[in-house]
């Protein structure tokens, strides 16, 4: 049986950093948030994000993801799945129980729009909502009250290119103006019914800023047999934080406040090796390994963008029924009619002497799945004609027509 696949909920994420536009962000429910159950739905982001990393990192070249904004994204669907796609997806995501996810979600949302920082970081959510479709009001209380997602009505069936300007808008004023026409024309359609947008903007420098004066071509080595020029930049300093061990060298490079940082991860001999032991654990790990070191520190400025569509990984990653017509999100609808059509994440970084520029943006399509349409065959445009015998095919006339009037 066919289905039309029909374009729904769309969940994205940003991360980004530029200069950017005062918004107000809404406050969530943290009411009962306690540190253990924050630090266990960290490990369980940030062990998701490695194992999209680990996927991802199958294929060649470089990859670029914010496993927040992926967490946050496909958490906000969970919330409205049920039965065996809500079990996959919970195992998939690593999440805990309600009363730890919804409070430890809203706890790290709030922490991330506190005021008076040294940086500019903050996260925003957004529901867009057909106007007349009747979603549950406890699956959007919920989201809203943990997540800060508010819902807009919009009009996808009466008049969708407004909807989706409306919503493009949105992104861009939430990552300042990085995200560009992230929903082309085409995506959103008649029969959308709900796109849910998730952005995180960061603006952050060095704490301690590498001279220009010392950037200098130098070589980088792609793999043994190719090597590229870049932008070198370098940095004598007598307290940077730094690990290694037979296997790799680690370099901890705040930012400005001290309360955000880049972790680099230097492989010895080969990155496949490293790559083989990253985990949420081995990461704590080598961050409580981190000590005071005297060193002189190289890095390439680099600028690169990625994008990719991960229903692949997320079914090889354990949760098929979600994206298949199997999938069960009666949470949001009270129906099983939405699946997980597509999941698409792109991203952008650059890192240069003052700092790091970065931006990442994770959709969840949520489609409907409707049942078989009839065809319809509407002759109101030119066409040709035959007069055949149906037993021998024997065209006894032939024509077309243009203007029938």
């Amino acid at each position: 049986m066919k289905y039309q696949i029909i374009v729904p909920l769309l969940i994205l994420s940003m991360l980004l950093l530029g200069c950017a536009p005062e918004i107000e962000i809404p406050t969530t429910d943290d009411t009962g948030a306690t540190a253990e159950g924050v630090a266990e739905l960290v490990k369980a982001n940030n062990q998701f994000g490695i194992d999209i990393y680990d996927n991802l990192s199958q294929t060649p070249g470089n990859v670029f993801i914010s496993p927040w904004s992926l967490a946050s994204a496909l958490s906000m669907t969970y919330e409205g799945a049920r039965g065996q796609t809500a079990d996959e997806m919970k195992d998939v995501l690593h999440l805990p129980d309600a009363e730890v996810r919804h409070s430890s979600f809203a706890k790290l949302f709030n922490d991330i729009n506190k005021k008076d920082k040294d940086y500019q970081l903050y996260t925003a959510n957004a529901l867009w909502a057909q106007k007349d479709y009747p979603f549950l009001p406890e699956y959007m209380n919920l989201v809203e009250k943990y997540y800060a997602g508010k819902a807009t009505n919009v009009d996808f069936a009466g008049n969708t290119e407004q909807a989706r300007l409306t919503i493009n808008k949105w992104v861009e004023d939430h990552t300042n103006n990085k995200i560009k026409e992230l929903f082309e024309p085409g995506i959103l359609s008649s029969m959308t019914r709900l796109v849910l947008t998730n952005a995180i903007y960061f603006k952050g420098n060095w704490a301690k800023q590498f001279d220009k004066s010392a950037t200098h071509d130098a070589d980088f080595k792609v793999d043994k047999d190719t090597t590229v020029q870049v932008d070198m930049m370098s940095m004598h300093d007598e307290d940077f934080n730094y690990y290694e061990d037979d296997t790799l060298q680690v370099l901890e490079m705040p930012y400005e406040g001290d309360e955000l940082s880049m972790m680099v991860l230097l492989p010895k001999e080969g990155l496949e090796k490293i790559e083989s032991t990253i985990s949420a654990e081995n990461i704590d790990a080598w961050r409580n390994s981190l000590h005071q070191e005297s060193l002189d520190v190289y890095m390439p400025k680099f600028t690169f963008e990625t994008k990719y569509g991960l229903v692949g990984v997320l079914k090889k990653l354990g949760m098929p029924t979600a994206c298949s017509m199997d999938a069960d999100f009666s949470g949001m609808d009270g129906s099983q009619i939405l699946f997980i059509h597509s999941v698409i994440h792109q991203a952008f970084v650059e890192v240069n002497e003052e700092g790091t520029e970065a931006a990442a943006a994770t959709g969840v399509e949520m489609a409907f799945k409707a049942m078989p349409m009839v065809k319809t065959f509407r002759a109101d445009h030119p066409f040709i004609f035959l007069i055949q015998e149906r037993n021998s095919g024997n065209i006894l006339f032939m024509g077309r027509v243009v203007d029938p009037s």
